[in-house]
Order: C-alpha cells, then sequence, then structure tokens
C-alpha cells in the first residue's frame, strides 16, 4: 500500500542513474522490468537535456525469468560498449534483480572480458537505501574504482597545484537547482581566488578522477550526496573537505570562514572579511531586506520548512535568523540522517518531524496553519487544499524549479532568490485573499480538521447558515478554528453558541 502514496525519494536505482549519467561518456545498464525505465523520460522532460540520456534498459521479460538473465545482460553490455564507445558502463541493479538472486558481479566479470571500456557493478542494497543514499553510494564506488585503477597504473597525481584549488563534489543531473547552484559557487570561487580542479559528477570525465588529490580541498554543498566521497578522500589522501551549505547570508560568510582556515593552513595567507562584508552590504540585497519595513512586517508571522536535510535545514536558519519569521516546524524526510538534522534546527524552530509519509506532513500542516509552507511540491500541493502559498525549496521537484533563467539557492545571488522566495510567498497567501474578495476566482471547499481525514463533527442547520455567511477568503479558517475549539471541549455538534463561543476566545 505504500506505494501508493508519493515517495519523498525514489528508489535505489534511481540515484545510481543520476550519477552514472552525470559523467561525460558514462553508459548505464539498468535491469529491470519494462516500466522502471522512466528516468529517461524524466531527465529528458525535467531538464530538457537535448543529449538522449546514456540509461539503457535489459528488460526483464518472461522469457528472462524462464531462461535466466545471464546472457541478455552481458550481450546489453557488449552492444553498448561497440556502438558507444564509453569511458565506463554501470550495470544498475533493481529491487527485480535483488528479488531473482541474480549474481551480476559475475555478469559484469564476463562482460569486461569482451568490452574495451571499463565495466562496474552498482553495488547498493536496494531494499534498504533509496535514491539519495545509492547515489552517495554510488559515487564513492566509482570514485575508489578510479583511484584504484589509478594506482595500480601509477597514475594517481602528486602534490598540489600551485595556488589554492577545489574540488566541488555532489552536483548531478535533476538536482534540486544543482546547475545554477555550481554556476553560482565557480564565481564565488573565482572571487576568492581558488581555482577549480573538477566538479563530479555533472560534466566530469571519470578518467579525471585520478587528478582529484591535487586540489587544496573538498567543497560538499549537499549533504546527501558528496558527503561519502570526501571522507573518503580525507582517509586516502589526507584532503580537508568543507561541508556548510552556503545558503544565506550567515551560512554564506560562515563557508568562505572555513574555506579560508582551510586554505591558510596549508601555506597560504588570505583574509576574505573585506569581500565579506562587502558582498553583504552591497551584492546580496538580503542584509538590507531584513531591515526593510517589508521584512518587518513578516516578523513573528508562522511558517513550517520540509524538505531535505540540507535544504530544509539552511531555509530554516534563514527565516529564524536573517528575517525573524517564526518556524512553528521544520522537518525532513531524510530519517537515515535524523540526528544531524535535528542538531542543526533544533534551536530556530518549536518542533521537529522526522517522516517519510506526506499525508503525517499534511495533517501537521493543517493543524499548524502556518501563513507560509517551505518545502518540497508535496507540500505545496497540501498548502493549495489549504489555501497557505508555499514555496518550494527541495526536491521532489517538477519542471517549474528547472527555470531557463538563472536562479541559484546558494552563494550571494541565491540570498536574493530565497528572500525573493520567502517574500513572495507570503504576499501570495495576501493575493489569493484578495482575490477571492473581488471574484478573481471561484471559492474552494471548505478544508476540514487534517488532509488525510474528513471531519468528524456535525454542524447544526443554523450553525451551518452562519458560517455560510463568512466570507470565502476566510470561511475555511473560520471553520478549523471552530471545530478545533469543539474537540478541545468534547463537542461532538456545533450549534451556533458554539460558534459564538469559539469566536469569542479568538478576540474576534
Amino acid at each position: 500500500m505504500k506505494l501508493a502514496y508519493w515517495m519523498y525519494a525514489g528508489p535505489a536505482h534511481i540515484g545510481t542513474l543520476r550519477i552514472a549519467s552525470s559523467f561525460k561518456n558514462v553508459h548505464a545498464i539498468m535491469h529491470a522490468p519494462l516500466g522502471d525505465d522512466y528516468f529517461n523520460v524524466m531527465r529528458s522532460m525535467l531538464e530538457r537535456e537535448r543529449n538522449y540520456t546514456p540509461v539503457t534498459t535489459s528488460i526483464v521479460d518472461r522469457n528472462v525469468l524462464a531462461r535466466g538473465s545471464q546472457e541478455k545482460v552481458i550481450d546489453n553490455i557488449v552492444r553498448k560498449d561497440q556502438e558507444e564507445t564509453p569511458d565506463l558502463i554501470v550495470l544498475t541493479p533493481t529491487c527485480t534483480s535483488s528479488i531473482l538472486q541474480e549474481d551480476l558481479q559475475n555478469f559484469v566479470d564476463r562482460a569486461q572480458m569482451e568490452s574495451k571500456g571499463d565495466v562496474m557493478l552498482a553495488d547498493v542494497n536496494h531494499y534498504r537505501v533509496n535514491e539519495l543514499q545509492a547515489a552517495d553510494r554510488t559515487l564513492l564506488q566509482i570514485l575508489q574504482f578510479y583511484i584504484a585503477k589509478g594506482r595500480k597504473k601509477g597514475e594517481i597525481a602528486e602534490g598540489k597545484t600551485e595556488k589554492p584549488s577545489v574540488n566541488i563534489i555532489g552536483t548531478t543531473t535533476l538536482g534540486f537547482h544543482n546547475q545554477h547552484d555550481c554556476i553560482e559557487l565557480k564565481k564565488l570561487m573565482a572571487d576568492l581566488g581558488i581555482e577549480i580542479n573538477a566538479i563530479i559528477p555533472e560534466g566530469a570525465s571519470v578518467n579525471d578522477l585520478k587528478n582529484l588529490p591535487r586540489a587544496w580541498f573538498n567543497l560538499v554543498p549537499y549533504r546527501e550526496i558528496g558527503m561519502m566521497s570526501a571522507q573518503y578522500l580525507a582517509e586516502e589522501f589526507g584532503m580537508p573537505y568543507v561541508d556548510i551549505t552556503p545558503m544565506g547570508v550567515v551560512e554564506t560568510a560562515r563557508c568562505i570562514r572555513k574555506i579560508q582556515q582551510v586554505i591558510n593552513e596549508q601555506g597560504a595567507n588570505v583574509d576574505y572579511e573585506e569581500y565579506i562584508n562587502h558582498q553583504t552590504m552591497f551584492v546580496s540585497q538580503a542584509a538590507w531586506f531584513s531591515r526593510s519595513i517589508d521584512c518587518q512586517n513578516l516578523t513573528g508571522k508562522k511558517a513550517v520548512v520540509f524538505g531535505d536535510n540540507t535544504h530544509a535545514a539552511a531555509m530554516t536558519k534563514v527565516l529564524a535568523r536573517e528575517m525573524g519569521i517564526h518556524v512553528v516546524l521544520a522537518g525532513t524526510y531524510c530519517k537515515y540522517d535524523a540526528d544531524w538534522f535535528r542538531e542543526q534546527v533544533s534551536e530556530y524552530c518549536d518542533e521537529v518531524l522526522i517522516s517519510e509519509d506526506n499525508g503525517e506532513i499534511g495533517d501537521a500542516i493543517a493543524r499548524i496553519e502556518p501563513s507560509a509552507i517551505f518545502g518540497t511540491q508535496m507540500e505545496r500541493h497540501v498548502g493549495k487544499r489549504l489555501n497557505i502559498p508555499c514555496g518550494v525549496i527541495a526536491a521532489p521537484i517538477h519542471i517549474q524549479n528547472f527555470p531557463i533563467g538563472y536562479k541559484p539557492f546558494l552563494g550571494y545571488e541565491g540570498t536574493n532568490q530565497v528572500t525573493d522566495l520567502v517574500y513572495n510567498s507570503f504576499t501570495l497567501g495576501m493575493e489569493d485573499h484578495l482575490l477571492e474578495i473581488f471574484g478573481g476566482h471561484d471559492t474552494k471547499e471548505v478544508i476540514q480538521k487534517t488532509i488525510s481525514a474528513d471531519s468528524d463533527l456535525n454542524w447544526t442547520k443554523e450553525a451551518q447558515g452562519e458560517l455560510n455567511k463568512v466570507p470565502g477568503f476566510v470561511r475555511g479558517k473560520v471553520k478549523r478554528n471552530t471545530e478545533k475549539f469543539a474537540r478541545e471541549r468534547g463537542f461532538s455538534q456545533i450549534s451556533l453558541e458554539v460558534m459564538y463561543a469559539a469566536k469569542e476566545s479568538v478576540g474576534a
């Protein structure tokens, strides 16, 4: 039954395919039944990719079930090696291939003997990990594969670059605003006088992985993808890494100061304080906006934040620290990393919610009734039903979150985009109310006490008539507040007297 609900993170093979198709000249073979190959359509449609997605599905059908998959899978690998001449072919298992308990590593070993390019198995447990965990693990496996290959051939780069340099790790296809964030990070590094040694996996060649140790440090902007690789490079080569997401004025400055510390410890002598001050005062509009009357009008307003660890934690800090907005609830669906999230946001919100159940999130939002939501596309749909505006800050996402125009969330330009998102999300709710008043669109049906359940209270004819006299743009809120009042006092029916008492209790 869980499959009947939306999922915040896809199955493991989607994560593996995101990594494989982000590299240049890498092809993925997915061993799966027909229907699991929607990744190709998703990538082409959402990111508007001009090139054909380098993923081939080796279909599991009745013939394969009768005879076994070995011959078909090996033939597909060898055929793609000859047709595409990729540097690497990644065989991607799925839940179906795991159920069949096939020895895919043996398939890879046999195919490697007939292939000119490299062939490897993405060894992830499809029952235990989701898309994000599998992506992190697959990137690490590819990195380990080519570091081991480079060591065997004596090709691992020795020594550091002459000037301070960085590897940016974790930008991938289908990542939330990853392409725009990457451009902004490159601009930021250029401003700091730091060269880009490599960006992986997006747009990188697997043959360049042997040169990663030449960088002075690694930058991991997203906690979900890249941390395992950065930790591996730290263990193997003593490379320091910075894992502070530069989202918002405060965290961007903290990230830059950490970079300053890391490169100065290796012999540089830089001071970025003047740069931070200039960017904060004159490039980013966020600091100015926080002192403006527009932002002061938002002070104390209630907000709910939900998403992946990286963006939900960063947005919670921006709202609470920089804009004075009351974050009633902050949550994430990354249950496997819950301790980190709690540590990051606990002092900035009233309540922390760790859940993969979008129904539970929807019910929490209905209970809190915030002025605005900052979440995923799922929370945007919840907001639509509750007439609460929602700004999308994290995956799951759809095509509107892949804008053609430049819209990063990281760096100093990102602070401007985030500020616009926050302000427009709150004011959008006001616009909807004005549209209701002046007949801009039809009044929506009144939402009940939760997203997942109908109202359990009866309204008398007189009370229902009185409710219908309430203007449409506030009728839903009046009904929810009245029902909340009735439940707290144990009433099973709402009469005119209960309505008036509820109205008096809120001072209306």
